[in-house]
């Protein structure tokens, strides 16, 4: 590793989310010569810096220490090379880190960014599902009660879509089983998943093209106030149907 002294400022490194051989070399050398390392659990990340036989200066950073020990980190970054890390991949997803960040770039702090482990992502990658664009609603509500809302607010919402459950990524007894999600939930209703889990759920398909019927009614109500082009038009923007077919029956309603 680069034995030279690390420039000042704010070092975000992205940590194993399972096999401690995923951290980058790139990231072992950073996290060998920050002169103190924002952790989430020092505990954890000692386990990490004995895999790269390192021991470094930690300060816990976490959700109920945050306002308080974060001016301290920035003062600290004036001359010294900060890294911050989660318990397990990158910083800032469902964590607090990004205050950190927008603060130390008010003052002025320089800020590097080391990518790596992701379990987003990297469920992403084993679900087989489309990954052109994606939204990611991060953690469940810990308390029961607002998680089963949050669930069936999302089961009302999706229907029975193709879906994905991503679990233990990276560690040995790493699996992911796929199906919609009203198989998925029937596997798991006797036995549920343990461990580290991400849930993938597809976009939705294709809607099913309107029936003969339905555009005869909206068309029919559309000739009310409007001419046969523009009514055309309105109710195949609303159905999805090709224009010239709404304008044919239009014509013919009309």
């Amino acid at each position: 590793m680069n034995a030279t002294r690390l420039a000042p400022g704010l070092y975000i490194v992205a940590t194993p989310i399972g096999n401690l051989s995923d951290l980058t070399p790139r990231a072992a050398d950073i996290l060998a010569r920050a002169e103190l390392i924002a952790v989430e659990d020092s505990r954890v990340t000692a386990k990490l810096l004995s895999h790269i036989g390192v021991k470094r200066p930690m300060r816990p950073y976490h959700d109920h220490n945050a306002d308080r020990v974060r001016p301290e980190l920035i003062a600290e970054m004036r001359d010294k090379a900060v890294a911050l890390v989660s318990d397990a991949g990158t910083p800032l997803i469902s964590d607090p880190g990004f205050k950190l960040v927008r603060d130390a770039r008010a003052e002025g702090i320089p800020v590097t960014t080391l990518p790596g482990p992701c379990a987003a992502v990297a469920a992403l990658t084993l679900a087989g599902l489309p990954t052109d664009r994606f939204l990611f609603l991060g953690f469940l509500p810990a308390k029961a009660g607002a998680r089963a809302s949050a669930i069936e607010a999302l089961h009302a919402g999706l229907g029975d879509r193709e879906a994905a459950v991503a679990r233990e990524i990276s560690k040995k007894f790493e699996e992911t089983r796929t199906g919609t999600l009203s198989e998925l939930a029937a596997a798991y209703a006797d036995h549920p998943p343990k461990g580290e889990i991400v849930i993938i759920v597809a976009p939705p398909g294709e809607a099913p093209p309107a029936a003969e019927e339905d555009v005869d009614s909206a068309l029919t109500e559309a000739l009310t106030r409007l001419t046969p082009s523009r009514a055309a038009a309105e109710v195949a923007e609303k159905l999805g149907v090709p224009r010239k077919r709404a304008y044919e029956r239009a014509l013919a309603l009309k």
